[in-house]
């Protein structure tokens, strides 16, 4: 553990991007070590506090001073304590002693090292929780705008990355904020599932707790809920070994790998429309595609989404296999493991948060290219509106079938083995077979009349499940977010 301060060069060392590059301070500050073993000792203090007014033999002096100590933190000693105790938490005990004489005799009384290793790591993970909500909601939010804005601009539907029938530009983008107001419903309720471990003992069963108020098993109970509350958990699990169930974190990095996976599909989304010059992300008047190409626009903040989200997704391996090989009340090989997993996990939801939402807060649209392309194959979508068409006008259907099928080959062929533009209607209007609808076709290709309910969609989606979902935030939806580098 390095101690803050330390002059060594940072630039000789690595240091994860994650922190260096990306993640927002606030992020980067809830995995600290300094709201680390800050929190360590107000988790003494409230244990002090509750068993003090329990009837434990503890002064008003000596919480007094512990207050006053909280921050006061000598990282340089604690650092030297470890390196020769081998030992964290009793290296910090030993640390807020030398700063806490008067109380030195009670930090840490009948408490057990994972009271406030795993209590700290469930109050950052529902911190950690509470920063990323607002984020993903404010993401939603200016989706949502998106999505209203452009609720009946007709666009090209692909199914299997192949034209399909019309959707619109509005209703695509709602498919990706129903799987983020899903991510959001997930983020909530794994927060809120949160539990503190509490007051348990080395083992889970309260054994020196007990001990201490000489067998009354109501105080024990009600140290347990005093801690817990102070905290700010309304509930505590009712049993533990000496570590908190390590499910909980599968459970934490799920909703996150989920995340990361809508995150994926969107920025892919958003690549795949740039390469069809439909859609662009955002770009800065003097920000540079190419080294060597100079024209080129590439979409690096999806690109990063991407990349990241990927790491997102894998993550959720650590606590699937930590959970596995728990023996008994508990093993020490998962603490390695949860210090990097949990910490990178919301380190790197954070960041692709706040890339989608920059993402989301300057979306190009291009009219034009989606019109042409809608040109390009709305004309062998509307046959069967033809045929319709010509039925009604006194025509045989089959007759008609058979024109067209000739008709559609020939102006496939152009498109395909020419490089043209599709000239099946041109070549309708110029077949007198067809002369009984000339006047309807600009009708039958109305772009408009082949997107269904799309715009009553988004309005209906928007109205009754987006906007409801993001009133708890309304408070911190406001600002745009600079991107990082």
């Amino acid at each position: 553990m390095a101690a803050p301060g330390d002059n060594e060069d940072v630039l000789a060392r690595y240091r994860s991007p994650l922190v260096s590059r990306y993640a927002s301070a606030e992020m980067g500050y809830n995995f600290s070590e300094r709201k680390k073993f800050g929190t360590w000792r107000r988790l003494w203090l409230y244990l002090a506090q509750a068993e003090k007014s329990l009837g434990l033999p503890i002064t008003d002096e000596q919480i007094q001073e512990m207050e006053a100590n909280l921050d006061n933190i000598d990282f340089k000693m604690a650092a030297e304590e470890e390196k020769k105790l081998r030992h964290d938490v009793m290296a910090h005990v030993h640390t807020f002693a030398h700063c806490c004489p008067k109380a030195a005799a009670i930090i840490h009384l009948g408490a057990t090292s994972c009271y406030v290793g795993d209590n700290t790591d469930l109050i950052v993970l529902r911190d950690g929780f509470n920063l990323l909500l607002p984020k993903l909601a404010r993401v939603i939010g200016r989706l949502a705008d998106f999505a209203e804005k452009y609720a009946d601009m007709p666009a090209l539907g692909f199914t299997h990355y192949q034209p399909a029938q019309l959707t619109t530009v509005g209703k695509r983008c709602c498919l990706w904020i129903q799987d983020l107001c899903m991510d959001l419903q997930n983020l909530e309720r794994a927060r809120d599932d949160l539990r503190f471990r509490g007051v348990k003992g080395t083992t889970g069963t309260q054994a020196s707790f007990l001990q201490l108020f000489e067998g009354d098993h109501n105080k024990v109970e009600e140290l347990d809920r005093l801690v817990t509350a102070k905290a700010g958990f309304k509930r505590a699990y009712m049993v533990t070994g000496q570590t908190y169930s390590r499910k909980v974190d599968i459970g934490v990095l799920s909703v996150l790998a989920s995340l990361g996976a809508s995150v994926h599909k969107i920025c892919t989304d958003i690549r795949l429309l740039a390469n069809l010059k439909e859609i662009e992300e955002p770009f800065e008047k003097e920000q540079i595609g190419s080294s060597a190409m100079p024209y080129k626009r590439n979409p690096m903040r999806s690109e990063r989404c991407c990349s990241l989200a990927r790491h997102l997704m894998t993550l959720v391996m650590d606590p699937l296999q930590t959970a596995a090989v728990q023996w008994f009340e508990r093993t020490l090989d998962d603490s390695a493991n949860r210090r990097v997993c949990l910490a990178e996990g919301f380190l790197t939801a954070d960041i692709i948060l706040s890339t989608l939402q920059n993402i989301s807060e300057g979306l190009v649209v291009y009219p034009k290219v989606i019109e042409r392309r809608i040109r390009q194959e709305l004309p062998f979508m509307a046959t069967e509106n033809i045929i319709m068409a010509m039925v009604k006008a006194g025509g045989n259907r089959q007759d008609c079938h058979e024109k067209i099928r000739v008709l559609s080959q020939q102006a496939a062929a152009v498109v395909k083995q020419q490089g043209g533009d599709n000239d099946f209607i041109d070549r309708v209007r110029a077949d007198p077979y067809f002369s009984p609808i000339h006047k309807q076709l600009e009708s039958l290709l109305d772009p408009s009349s082949f997107t269904g309910r799309a715009p009553q969609q988004v309005a209906k989606f928007l109205k009754e499940e987006v906007r409801p979902a993001l009133i708890p935030y309304q408070s911190k939806m406001g600002g745009k977010i600079e991107l990082a580098l």
